[in-house]
């Protein structure tokens, strides 16, 4: 078994996975048909069109009206997270911009993002207001 790569956490929390020698060198397990992706945030990445495609395969709405809304919905996000404003947007979560600073890029943004915690299933009037079990006797 090969040792596994190292990982370092940059200052941003994004992880660097790095191959090690050994990795490179070892081409014979990995198949030439399938290209690896250079870094782990290609991986990890959501693009608009598979967000876009997600929607509507989740709702059935078609494409060509789904896709203004979404677009509209990204601009508002991006404008409300440029004027440095809070945004609580369930089941996303509460949105918090940190710091903020001029890049020659572009704008740096830090945000907080904080979920609830997934809750499976929620309950219905009938298990709210049963009563609760009474426990077994023994016989």
């Amino acid at each position: 078994m090969a040792n596994p790569k190292p990982m370092t956490q940059h200052p941003t929390g994004a992880l660097d996975v790095t191959p090690t020698p050994e990795d490179a060198a070892d081409t014979s397990s990995t198949p030439s048909s399938q290209a690896e992706p250079s870094t782990t945030s290609e991986v990890l990445d959501l693009r608009k069109k598979e967000l876009i495609d997600q929607v509507v395969e989740r709702t059935g709405v078609k494409k060509r009206d789904a896709k203004p809304v979404i677009e509209a919905m990204l601009a508002v996000l991006g404008e409300a997270i440029s004027a440095e404003r809070s945004a609580n947007l369930e089941p996303l979560g509460k949105l918090r911009v940190t710091r903020s600073k001029d890049t020659p890029n572009g704008r740096l943004h830090v945000c907080r993002l904080r979920r609830k915690k997934a809750v499976s299933e929620k309950p219905t009037e009938q298990t709210k207001t049963a009563p609760a079990p009474l426990a077994e006797r023994d016989s």
